[in-house]
């Protein structure tokens, strides 16, 4: 059961009481509109935050203090949900149950959460240099590394051209020009604009009442000075004109990306039945894709679908052989047409839906799948709890997925292949 306390306009805490874990979680995110000017800040802020306080002012001191806490951890969280993206802490933390009689936990979490959110080591009023230099350098590393991962890279390709008039087609890390030229002064003057205006979202999953974590966190609250702008609702994807490319690089094998737009997402009654049509289609190794494309023809090492919920996107992604590209194309719309007429076995259908079905069981499984859930759900609009969600799969049948499938139409394509082809 999750509880929603407003704490202050544009400030919403959530908490899910749960005596099971030995580990409590904490989030705490600041709500941004997806957009191209702030993606690298607010990639940078949290991995600068995490550099030091004034009172723990270098790496060893910070790992002193969160030891001191019963080995405690903290990480940036950088997330995008459809239009969104978060930027902010996590924290993880020892149940205060499970401490030395008199020791706390909770109280000096949040207390130290509050000085990486407030404190930071300044210089001429900004963030210290060598703390921005060095973390620029590291998130470079990680936008480089998506191009060494060719199957990432093939996919980031399809979804900037499916989505170039849309947010989503943004990188969640920014781009590396943009990280590059980012200075000292820039990113604390962001981080302060953003802290006062920007919607916060609170999360915490463990043992203490919900109204208790909300008292404890009243000495962090009370210290921003509020000014909210609300965000803009999330809307379905604003797609571009209709593409199909292909890139030639150095590689031995072929990644053919095909990008399909659908009206249904997470808001809509028919959400389920999308969900339960992708694992027909391509969502596992019952699917379609992997059965018929990679197992049966032998056409590809690799098949399978993904379902962008807050978008309407689905993806299809290919690991080929360069010769095979248009029979991979064809075989892949002919099981989208086999859906679309109904051809699906009742085990197909059950193996669907009990593959998402034990997804969702795992929701529960941890502090962190919890939190992952239920933040999500908040940031995407989906208003069910998981019981609802297994409720709502439970239900469909198959004219729900065949529908499901009709309204899934192909909308363009990416072929990453080698220089020679």
């Amino acid at each position: 059961m999750i509880e929603t306390i407003t704490l202050q306009p544009g400030m919403t805490f959530y908490a899910c009481r749960d005596p099971r874990f030995k580990q409590g979680c904490l989030t705490f995110q600041l709500l941004r509109p997806m957009c191209r000017e702030e993606a690298g800040l607010n990639a940078l802020l949290p991995t600068v935050l995490l550099r030091g306080t004034r009172s723990c002012p270098d790496l060893r001191s910070i790992t002193q203090r969160l030891d001191s806490l019963y080995g405690a951890a903290v990480s940036p969280l950088v997330r995008r949900v459809g239009d969104y993206q978060t930027t902010g802490l996590c924290c993880g933390f020892m149940d205060e149950r499970f401490a030395l009689p008199g020791d706390a936990v909770l109280e000096p979490m949040i207390g130290f959460l509050q000085e990486l959110l407030l404190d930071s080591p300044l210089k001429d009023g900004a963030f210290l240099p060598e703390f921005v230099e060095s973390e620029k350098k590291n998130l470079i590393s990680t936008i480089e590394s998506e191009r060494n991962d060719k199957r990432l890279y093939a996919m980031s390709q399809l979804l900037r051209q499916m989505c170039r008039e849309d947010s989503y087609g943004l990188s969640r890390l920014g781009e590396i020009q943009q990280v590059a030229a980012i200075t000292p002064r820039e990113l604390t003057e962001h981080y302060r604009r953003i802290l006062k205006t920007s919607p916060i979202q609170i999360f915490y999953v463990g043992s203490a009442p919900a109204q208790q974590v909300a008292r404890l966190l009243m000495p962090l609250l009370e210290q921003l000075e509020r000014s909210v702008e609300p965000l803009p609702p999330q809307t379905a994807l604003h797609a571009g004109a209709p593409a199909h490319t292909s890139e030639q690089m150095d590689v031995t094998q072929g990644k053919l990306c095909m990008g399909f737009v659908s009206p249904v997402t997470t808001r809509d009654p028919d959400f389920a039945a999308m969900q339960v049509f992708n694992g027909i289609f391509g969502g596992g190794m019952t699917s379609k894709l992997f059965l018929n494309v990679r197992e049966k023809r032998s056409l590809c090492y690799f098949i399978d679908s993904s379902y962008y919920s807050a978008k309407g996107l689905v993806t299809v992604c290919a690991g080929i052989d360069f010769d095979q590209e248009q029979a991979v194309r064809q075989e892949v719309l002919a099981q989208l047409e086999a859906c679309r007429e109904g051809s699906i076995t009742p085990q197909e259908l059950a193996a669907a839906k009990e593959a998402l079905l034990s997804a969702l069981r795992a929701t529960h499984d941890s502090p962190g799948a919890i939190e992952s859930f239920y933040a999500t759900a908040a940031l995407s609009g989906l208003k069910m709890d998981v019981a609802a969600y297994m409720q709502a799969v439970q239900a469909v049948e198959l004219a729900d997925v065949v529908g499901a499938a009709r309204n899934t139409q192909l909308h363009s394509s990416y072929f990453l292949k080698g220089e020679s082809q």
